[in-house]
C-alpha cells in the first residue's frame, strides 16, 4: 500500500503539472463516467494530500478525492516537469509550514542530491529536477520511469478509472480504493476523521493531539500507528521501522507507552516522512557512509532495520527478526531489542 510520502509526492506532481490548467476528464473504464463529467473542462485549482488521502481541487468548488488503497497507482505521461520542492497549501485543509526542505541545507550523507540512484527495480530514488521531458512515469508505492513516449496522449493501459488530460500531460488512475467528487463540506467531513500529518503541521498542537490519542487507549501501539484517525500516513513499512528505531515493543498498550517515547515517535515520523517525500524512498537507516547510503538507495534490503527481514539476524543484536500478523498486516520486529 502506498504510504504517506508517496501520496505527497504524487500530489506535488499534480501541483507542478496540472494546477492552473484546464483539464479534460474521462473514465476509460466507465466506472467513473458521472464523476468525470462533473470535472471535464474545468481548471484544476489545487492539489493537496493528508496522509494517504489526496484531494484535487477544480473550479466550481469541486474536489476529486482519491485513496489509492492497496493497489492504486497514478501513471503520468507527456511533458512531465518534475520538481523537488514541497508545495505549500493554505485554506480549509490546514496550513503547511513554509520553511522549505532539508534539500536547501547541507547534505549530511555526502551524496549529491541530483545524482540519480536506480534501485534493482529501475526506480529513480532521488528526485529528478529540470526541464519537461516526454516520458511515462508510474507513481504508487514506488516510482518507475516507463521510458520515452512516441504518441500523445497514449492509449489507456488496463482498467483506467479516470484520465485527467491537459494539452501536454495526462494522468491515469487505476485500482483506487476511493475515487469520488466531493463538495467542500464533504471534504471537511473526510479531513475531520484523519489524524495529524506532520508534513502539514509539525507544531506543538499536532504533537499533543497525537500524544493524547496514543496515551488514552489500551490498543497496542503497533495497531495505533496504523490507525489513520490517530496519525496520518503511516503504513506497514514505517510502522515496523519506527517501532524498531524507538526500541518499542509493538504489543505495548498505547496508554502504557511512556509519554517521552510517544513524542519521540511523532518526531521520528516527521523526520522519516520528509526523507521519503524528498527521496521517493522509505529510507529508515541513519548516519550511513556515502557508499552504504548508495547501496541502501539501490536495494531495499539495505534500507531498513527489520522490514521484510524475518528470520535474519537483527542488525543490532543478532537475534532473528520475527514476523507475525497484527491488524491483518505483517509485522516485523526484534524480540530482543524491542522486548
Amino acid at each position: 500500500m502506498p504510504e504517506g510520502h508517496s501520496v505527497h509526492r504524487i500530489t506535488r506532481q499534480f501541483e507542478r503539472n496540472f494546477v492552473g490548467h484546464v483539464v479534460h476528464a474521462s473514465s476509460p473504464q466507465g466506472r467513473f463516467a458521472a464523476g468525470a463529467a462533473q470535472l471535464d473542462g474545468k481548471r484544476m485549482t489545487d492539489a493537496r494530500a493528508i496522509g494517504k488521502q489526496m484531494f484535487l481541487g477544480f473550479e466550481g468548488d469541486l474536489w476529486l478525492r482519491v485513496h489509492l488503497g492497496m493497489y492504486g497507482a497514478w501513471d503520468f505521461a507527456g511533458d512531465i516537469l518534475m520538481d523537488a520542492t514541497i508545495a505549500s497549501a493554505n485554506g480549509r485543509m490546514g496550513q503547511t509550514n513554509q520553511r522549505g526542505t532539508f534539500l536547501d541545507g547541507p547534505n549530511p550523507d555526502g551524496v549529491a542530491r541530483d545524482d540519480a540512484i536506480l534501485d534493482s527495480a529501475g526506480e529513480n530514488s532521488l528526485t529528478s529536477i529540470g526541464a519537461p521531458r516526454r516520458a511515462r512515469l508510474r507513481m504508487s508505492e514506488s516510482e518507475k520511469d516507463g521510458g520515452g513516449l512516441d504518441v500523445f496522449p497514449p492509449e489507456p493501459v488496463g482498467q483506467v478509472r479516470v484520465r485527467l488530460l491537459t494539452d501536454t500531460i495526462c494522468a491515469d488512475l487505476r485500482g483506487p480504493t476511493a475515487c469520488e467528487v466531493l463538495d467542500p463540506a464533504q471534504v471537511e467531513q473526510v479531513v475531520a476523521k484523519l489524524g495529524p500529518d506532520p508534513l502539514l503541521d509539525d507544531g506543538p498542537e499536532a504533537e499533543e493531539r497525537f500524544t493524547r490519542a496514543i496515551r488514552k487507549r489500551g490498543t497496542p501501539i503497533g495497531l495505533l500507528l496504523m490507525d489513520q484517525s490517530v496519525v496520518s500516513g503511516i503504513g506497514n513499512v514505517y510502522r515496523a521501522e519506527m517501532l524498531f528505531r524507538a526500541r518499542q515493543n509493538p504489543h505495548t498498550p498505547g496508554k502504557l507507552v511512556p509519554e517521552e517515547h510517544v513524542r519521540h515517535l511523532w518526531a521520528d515520523w516527521s523526520k522519516l516522512l520528509r526523507i521519503g517525500v524528498e527521496t521517493g524512498q522509505m529510507m529508515t537507516m541513519d548516519d550511513l557512509e556515502p557508499e552504504a547510503y548508495r547501496a541502501a538507495m539501490a536495494n531495499r534490503a539495505d534500507r531498513h532495520w527489520v522490514y521484510k527481514r524475518e528470520g535474519l539476524p537483527c542488525r543490532v543484536c543478532g537475534t532473528n527478526v520475527v514476523l507475525e500478523e497484527m491488524g491483518a498486516r505483517k509485522l516485523y520486529w526484534c524480540p530482543y531489542c524491542q522486548a
